[in-house]
């Protein structure tokens, strides 16, 4: 109709189509209703987890993250900032606040892959009936401290807003402070910014009681806090993970270690344990076996990082000579041949 040069009205356009039957009215996405709710009563009746990546010191530090907690009933805050991520950090930042506050009801975060998993359940998890989780999961299990995933980022819109109002207020607080490492960054949120916050933003809970628990004697943070795998022990009392070799002391071997299921724990400080039947055996880290060296010493420039193909023997063939009976024709050497002397044999 453009070329046409008729000029008509989307809807005028939209019915001539109706009635044509070319028009197919486009199925409009249900909105997620998201509703307001209060605080939590208690402090430690709820904490959100998350973090968020930034340039936190600006053009002095490559882009770091902000891993922080904070109280839905007080808006308590605490957090660290690092360089990655991970698993490990995560469980750092959350020992922070257990040391400070105790053990809270629930832990609400995001559905990260540091948080849930999709994998099947694996055999050790199968005999003891307990669902596949990840190592964050399994040790918020421990602590018995509930896990709520948020199914939006509108649900954790607290934590949220948190990381819009540090991404202006904490930028420049660092700025004007000259800090330009992460260890200063970490001593100066611990020490000067977070009870700035406490003070400032922190509001009294509906209910004077504090919800968080205190650590008891087998809530042991080190062995809770730490990364685990389940790995077969060699002959050698030897384990490995990640392509090092770990080895086990002479002195504490025990029975029944050689060929067994156990699990390896590296713990926050670096450390790794080999845990076996409720006991903890140190492992300490074995050298890599040398390689052998070519005959020469040195390799040829072609083959540097690729392993030389063994040489083959090359076999001397037997070629007979031109009066070689092999040479002959058959029918002749046949006729030559005189016959035995019957008498002879009589």
């Amino acid at each position: 109709m453009a070329r046409q040069g008729l000029r008509v009205s989307r809807e005028t356009l939209r019915k001539w189509m109706r009635a044509a039957g070319l028009w197919q009215a486009r199925r409009r996405r249900a909105q997620q209703v998201h509703v307001w709710r209060p605080r939590r009563s208690w402090f430690g009746e709820l904490v959100m987890m998350d973090s968020s990546p930034y340039r936190w010191l600006e053009e002095r530090v490559p882009p770091c993250h902000l891993i922080a907690l904070i109280d839905d009933a007080t808006s308590r805050v605490w957090g660290r900032l690092v360089e990655h991520d991970s698993t490990e950090e995560n469980l750092r930042t959350l020992q922070g606040w257990l040391e400070r506050y105790g053990r809270p009801l629930a832990l609400y975060t995001d559905k990260n892959s540091l948080f849930v998993t999709a994998r099947r359940p694996e055999r050790e998890e199968q005999l003891r009936g307990t669902p596949a989780r990840t190592q964050f999961g399994r040790a918020l299990a421990e602590l018995d401290i509930a896990w709520i995933a948020a199914h939006s980022p509108q649900a954790k819109g607290r934590i949220e807003r948190l990381f819009g109002t540090l991404q202006d207020r904490l930028v420049k607080e660092m700025r004007l402070a000259g800090i330009d490492t992460l260890e200063a960054a970490n001593r100066f949120l611990e020490i000067t910014f977070w009870p700035f916050w406490e003070k400032r933003f922190a509001v009294p809970p509906a209910q004077s009681s504090d919800a968080h628990r205190p650590l008891e004697r087998t809530h042991r943070l080190g062995q809770i806090l730490s990364v685990r795998v389940a790995r077969t022990v060699a002959s050698d009392h030897t384990v490995i993970w990640k392509g090092q070799r770990w080895g086990v002391r002479r002195e504490d071997v025990c029975a029944r270690l050689r060929g067994a299921r156990a699990e390896i724990e590296r713990r926050l400080d670096g450390s790794h344990w080999l845990r076996f039947h409720g006991r903890y055996l140190p492992l300490q880290p074995c050298p890599a076996a040398p390689r052998p060296a070519s005959p020469s010493g040195l390799r040829p420039p072609g083959l540097v990082g690729r392993k030389p193909k063994p040489q083959t023997q090359v076999k001397n063939h037997y070629h007979p000579p031109p009066d070689h009976p092999w040479r002959k024709p058959w029918k002749r050497t046949f006729l030559s041949c005189q016959k035995p002397d019957i008498s002879t044999l009589r």
